[in-house]
């Protein structure tokens, strides 16, 4: 990747860092929490930031991103390494608590600046659709009925998406009434990882 393809990717992520289009919105204000690399090849897109990631800045540094790193078959520091991953949710800020969990992720995050921020992307060769609002805005129709119904039909959508449901502990009874996901997706998934990130 060349220098002004490095320096233009970090002007629009200092622009997406500063906005504050949902402010009068969000309950903690806007903290938006992106992170890329010009040279990334997985693209990972999940909801919205929780309040924890809120606090801490860090993609995923919660219970749910101990559990998508284990899925992913990969350490913190190989997660975190922006060279590798771009980190790009639906929604960029917490956008606070509804009924029985987090609000869904605000639609002007990827209004305004989604397509800007795939299109600095251009190495992207795997994209982890993780939730029903990824699915939703990525797969379009080609989504099922389900999201239960998308991730047991990844192969349609392999190799360039990968749909995953969300690894909260929310999910975990999910995770024990579809065991098919541990003994048939994970293992393509980290095989698919450790293809791209060359490990």
């Amino acid at each position: 990747m060349n220098k002004d393809s490095c320096s233009s990717l970090d002007s629009l992520l200092a622009d997406v860092r500063a906005c504050r289009a949902c402010a009068p919105h969000l309950p903690l204000g806007p903290r938006p929490i992106v992170r890329a690399g010009a040279d990334a090849r997985i693209l990972i897109v999940g909801q919205a930031p929780g309040a924890r990631v809120h606090a801490s800045v860090i993609p995923w540094d919660d219970a749910s991103g101990d559990r998508l790193r284990n899925w992913l078959g990969i350490d913190a520091a190989t997660f975190h390494d922006e060279s590798r991953f771009a980190i790009i949710p639906m929604g960029f800020c917490y956008p606070g608590r509804g009924n029985g969990g987090d609000k869904p992720p605000r639609r002007e995050c990827a209004q305004l600046w989604l397509d800007s921020l795939l299109g600095k992307l251009p190495d992207i060769q795997l994209t982890l659709l993780i939730g029903q609002y990824a699915q939703r805005h990525f797969l379009g129709a080609r989504r099922k009925a389900s999201l239960t119904e998308t991730v047991r039909a990844w192969r349609e959508y392999a190799p360039a998406f990968v749909p995953l449901p969300h690894p909260s502990p929310r999910n975990q009874p999910w995770f024990q009434r579809h065991a098919w996901f541990e003994s048939e997706a994970l293992p393509m998934l980290r095989e698919r990882i450790a293809q791209l990130i060359g490990t």
